[in-house]
């Protein structure tokens, strides 16, 4: 019996202990069979390692676990909460009854080695998922502290926190594989190796995504919070999430659109970020002017013009300017064609200009153009291109709203008129017009 259990190795006394508690000889001697006796035996000795485990789980649980969170409560430390929250300290506690069962498989079956190897094999692996999961846990909390800086926003890590959870329980996987095998972690991989293109194939988007997040995060190509745009995913919003596979944008409309993160990298897209950084959100707008309104201003247009006091200087500088050059060059003043003449469309584009410069809410300091573009079909485009000093949507859409309602609203006073394709209602004043023409007749 002793020469038996010798041959288990580590706990050779604790068997030998127990032989001389005299268990199976005392229940003989009251009356029980000796393969009785000796089944009794080994159900005590079951139970009393599973009571040994059960009370490990509430020491390590109950005891150690609240011991060491009051430790961290006192030092009032920031990470405590989160470590609390992620249960670092609970996964780690469960190590605790895996190894009382461990300590304990040749007490079970000391006659069937084979059955307390396979007790041992499974306890190990399960210690094994628990590191695992442990760490798991410890690289939550790092993810979450992270998050907490400032410079999270822009170097977002998420994707290389979940490529470190793929390694980690890939390697506790081998681990646990070889474990119960009892093979060479080295075979193992070496089988791995060879299927290689199988592996290849199930984590192609995670590798592409790997990837792709190493070179957007290098490049700073988008962040947490950036305003994307990327029309073949039907995706217009800000970024929620950046993962290791994918990409989460909330659209203006509340949809979320979820992109693969390696399409940022091989397609193309706008980030809207450099506009926020800027401080000022583009304005680039023109209204069609028809081109048979355009005319040169006379003495009563130029009169009337300068009651308008936004291009009042503008105007007196400019005639001056004028008067000049056609005395020094001798030219008549009714001659319309030779000498030099002011239009009522360049007027207009100078009220626009004084009119944007007197705004409070258009930047000065940035890109500040109101320019005429070819004729066309549809008249004369006259364009602004300017930056608002608000960059939130809705204030930029009123301020832009504004600055067009009193364009249009003043035309006309500089003798213009607004080119537009004709509605039914100016068709139908045609047939009105020809339908009186016709009973006059």
């Amino acid at each position: 019996m002793l020469s038996t259990m010798a041959d288990i190795n580590g706990q050779d006394w604790l068997i030998v202990r127990l032989e001389s508690l005299g268990l199976a000889d005392w229940l003989q001697q009251s009356g029980l069979s000796q393969p009785v006796a000796l089944a009794a035996e080994r159900l005590a000795v079951i139970a009393l390692i599973i009571s040994a485990a059960l009370v490990a789980n509430f020491v390590a649980r109950r005891l150690i676990v609240r011991l060491l969170h009051n430790l961290f409560k006192r030092t009032r430390a920031g990470w405590y909460t989160i470590v609390a929250e992620r249960g670092v300290l609970l996964r780690l506690s469960r190590v605790a009854p895996a190894l009382v069962i461990y300590g304990g498989a040749a007490l079970i079956a000391p006659q069937l080695p084979w059955l307390v190897e396979a007790i041992r094999r499974v306890t190990s692996s399960w210690i094994v998922l628990t590191a695992a999961l442990t760490i798991d846990s410890g690289i939550d909390v790092f993810h979450d502290l992270y998050r907490q800086t400032a410079v999270a926003r822009q170097r977002p890590i998420k994707g290389f926190v979940q490529l470190a959870k793929v390694v980690l329980f890939i390697v506790a996987g081998v681990i646990v594989l070889t474990t119960i095998l009892n093979q060479s972690p080295l075979g193992i991989l070496s089988g791995l190796g060879a299927m290689s293109a199988v592996l290849l194939l199930i984590f192609r988007d995670s590798i592409l995504g790997f990837v792709s997040g190493i070179q957007l995060s290098a490049n700073n190509m988008v962040q947490i919070g950036d305003w994307i745009e990327m029309p073949k995913y039907d995706a217009d919003g800000d970024v929620i999430d950046i993962t290791l596979q994918s990409i989460k944008v909330q659209n203006w409309d509340k949809t979320i659109t979820t992109i693969p993160i390696y399409a940022l990298v091989s397609d193309s897209f706008r980030n809207w970020r450099g506009m926020a950084e800027s401080g000022g959100r583009r304005i680039k707008r023109a209204i069609s002017i028809d081109m048979r309104s355009v005319r040169f201003i006379d003495s009563p247009m130029l009169a009337r013009y300068r009651r308008f006091s936004r291009i009042r200087d503008y105007l007196d500088t400019r005639q001056a300017a004028i008067d000049a050059y056609n005395t020094e060059h001798q030219i008549d003043t009714e001659d319309s064609v030779s000498g030099r003449r002011m239009t009522n469309l360049g007027v207009f584009r100078a009220y626009v200009t004084a009119y944007l410069q007197q705004h409070p809410q258009i930047r000065k300091d940035m890109t500040f153009l109101v320019r005429q573009l070819p004729p066309g079909p549809g008249g004369i485009p006259i364009e602004i291109f300017v930056f608002s000093a608000d960059q939130r949507w809705p204030y930029y859409e009123g301020i832009q709203a504004d600055i067009f309602d009193h364009l249009l609203a003043v035309i006309p006073e500089f003798d213009l008129r607004v080119f537009q394709e004709p509605s039914g209602h100016d068709l139908a004043r045609v047939a009105d017009a020809l339908s009186n023409r016709q009973v006059a007749d």
